[in-house]
């Protein structure tokens, strides 16, 4: 590339990915994206740690919560800036009672360590068993609690990947340099 401008763009849009990386790992270093179990105990911790937290009480007998598993298991790995958790509500008395939990699936949203909402059954997903996914996503980032995703972001992840890889392979060649 001889043009100044044209190098100018593409170096500022390889330090742009390289902060995005880095961000997405640190959040990845406090829990996001995955969906796990955390305990009665870890709990307080997991959700004043993060900005956005989703909490899935379940049982593990109850046939609604495992659909409710399934999506936000799905979800997780999308949306790495909000935090994905569940808790078996057997094992939560005090939080149960606490936080006023009396039909399962619910799902408890946290900004900053304060539940802000909730999803009660699947009141706010058209009240039947098979709703997407996406109808999931699409209450979420209406509750503030997920980014909206742009198209492309699913349509360029091979183009992303390759820059990355382009990133890494020019982080090798100026350490091969020095």
């Amino acid at each position: 590339m001889d043009d100044p401008e044209l190098e100018k763009l593409h170096a500022d849009r390889i330090a742009s990915l390289k902060r995005e990386v880095e961000k997405r790992e640190a959040f990845k270093r406090q829990g996001h994206g995955e969906y796990r179990e955390v305990s009665e105990g870890d709990f307080l911790g997991e959700v004043t740690r993060s900005e956005k937290v989703i909490c899935h009480f379940y049982h593990k007998e109850f046939y609604r919560c495992k659909i409710m598993d399934k999506h936000l298991k799905t979800l997780a790995p999308r949306h790495v800036d909000t935090k994905f958790i569940k808790m078996d509500a057997e094992n939560a008395p005090f939080f149960v009672t606490k936080l006023a939990i009396k039909t399962l699936p619910c799902v408890l949203l946290f900004s900053k360590g304060i539940a802000i909402d909730r999803l009660v059954g699947f009141q706010d997903l058209g009240t039947k068993d098979d709703f997407s996914t996406t109808k999931l996503e699409n209450v979420l980032v209406k509750k503030g609690m997920l980014s909206k995703k742009k198209k492309e972001d699913d349509e360029d992840a091979e183009y992303q990947e390759s820059i990355r890889r382009s990133v890494r392979s020019s982080e090798n060649l100026d350490s091969d340099s020095d």
